[in-house]
């Protein structure tokens, strides 16, 4: 049976001083730039990449079949999830979110090592297959624990603000990978691109995971001995005894959040070039500089929470999701203007913003401690790997029966779904769990 639950104020966050909670603050966000750094540097390499681990087809069918190793990737989030969710909650956040980073790592040398389909045969593609799933795995429960680091150490002022670096550095690490791959096109060209230059980027991404560990110390851990030891931390059961409709709802905006999300990145790249006809290079260089105004929304976004309140704010997004996903679709499909396109990516990115900035704080503030990083980091990863790393296939699939603009649809009726998740969720201004803690 569950065990009785008192309230009582969280005994370990007010010995922080605001100088160790923003060095904590910046630790972890440094440890989950690395993370996606790693993650992401497969989405803008895969156009180089993809003929070299796989038979000579059609250039759409080998870059649909690497994307289908990325999905793969998804797919062990909620694995990811469960795993280091689990760790979190018993072992202490800090471990889990270094351990996650270090794992990244191994993936992404794994892959910056790989021989080719010419060298190996099939057993490129299979290597290149473990690589990712292990990636996607360490994504899952990176997501989950940085989530619930950030919202913790945050502390009750400008939560919003400071949990929105979550975030910042998750678009920072994929502009840190449009940035490397973008330098690495000026001083290779394609064809040195596609003979080996993609292997840097994963090499970048390896070492610098393994300097994770310098930063350790400033992570300051946030959940308390007593809630980590407690026979229910991290465990399943406990989490759908009592948290199963918050599962639902987070699981419900994840799905509507991370397929928008992950249309209007990681895809719009392949969207520029396949259905707008833009080189991969004017490409890479429009979304470098959409993700940089992105970037900048996140903590303005986080701010604007701070007043109105996290459920406002997805409520905004979901709302304006419906409203403008297809037309936004519709009019990049056909413009021939660079500028027209930026300002349109702009413009549903800024829609995107509204839940990005506040992705993983509202999740948190709807789980009790003991079972808080398990929570949000498998809830994430179950919806993220079904339709957020899903985006690309289905897009490409709608493409090849001649029906592009269903995609755009498809991503519109999520934001239906997300829209009703989000007027269930509690306004949490005036009560916020994240200052209490519950224990035994």
């Amino acid at each position: 049976m569950s065990h009785p639950l008192t309230i009582e104020p969280t005994p370990e966050a007010p010995q922080l001083t605001d100088r160790m909670r923003l060095k904590a603050i910046v630790a972890g966000s440094a440890g989950n730039l690395i993370e996606w750094y790693d993650f992401y540097v497969y989405a803008f390499t895969a156009l180089y990449f993809s003929s070299e681990f796989f038979p000579k087809s059609d250039a759409l069918v080998q870059v649909m079949a690497t994307s289908g190793i990325f999905a793969v990737g998804f797919l062990m989030r909620p694995i990811g999830g469960w795993f280091f969710g689990r760790y979190a909650d018993r072992h202490g956040r800090q471990k889990a979110m270094v351990v996650s980073v270090l794992m990244m790592g191994a993936g992404a040398l794994l892959i910056a090592a790989l021989p080719t389909y010419a060298t190996i045969g099939v057993a490129a593609p299979a290597l290149l297959l473990v690589g990712r799933m292990l990636q996607g795995f360490s994504t899952g429960g990176q997501y989950g624990t940085a989530a619930t680091y950030l919202s913790e150490i945050a502390g009750p002022k400008r939560r919003g603000f400071w949990s929105s670096f979550q975030y910042v550095t998750l678009i920072g690490g994929q502009l840190t990978a449009t940035l490397v791959i973008l330098l690495l096109q000026q001083l290779l060209g394609d064809a040195g691109m596609k003979a080996w230059g993609w292997r840097i980027g994963f090499l970048i991404g390896a070492v610098a995971a393994g300097c994770i560990v310098l930063l350790r110390d400033h992570m300051h851990e946030t959940a308390d001995a007593r809630d980590r030891e407690g026979a229910e931390a991290g465990s399943l059961a406990e989490l759908f005894r009592h948290s199963t409709r918050a599962f639902l709802i987070v699981a419900a905006l994840t799905a509507g959040g991370s397929l928008m999300f992950y249309s209007f990145t990681t895809y719009m790249q392949k969207f520029l070039v396949l259905t707008v006809g833009m080189a991969k290079e004017t490409a890479t260089l429009m979304m470098t500089a959409v993700l940089i105004v992105f970037m900048i929304q996140q903590p303005l976004m986080g701010l604007l929470s701070d007043r109105i309140g996290r459920r406002n704010n997805i409520v905004a997004f979901a709302a304006l999701g419906v409203v403008f996903t297809v037309p936004l679709f519709s009019a990049l499909a056909v413009t021939k203007s660079p500028v027209t396109a930026f300002l349109l990516i702009a413009a549903g990115l800024t829609i995107c913003s509204f839940y990005t900035s506040v992705s993983g704080l509202f999740k948190a503030e709807l789980f009790p401690v003991h079972v808080r990083a398990l929570g949000v980091g498998l809830a994430y990863g179950v919806a993220n790997a079904l339709f957020g790393g899903t985006a690309e296939n289905v897009a490409f699939a709608f493409k090849q029966i001649g029906m592009e603009h269903g995609f755009y649809w498809y991503v519109t009726a999520f934001c239906v779904v997300s829209l009703v998740a989000a007027l269930m969720l509690p306004d949490t201004r005036r009560e916020n769990p994240l200052d209490r803690v519950a224990t035994a």
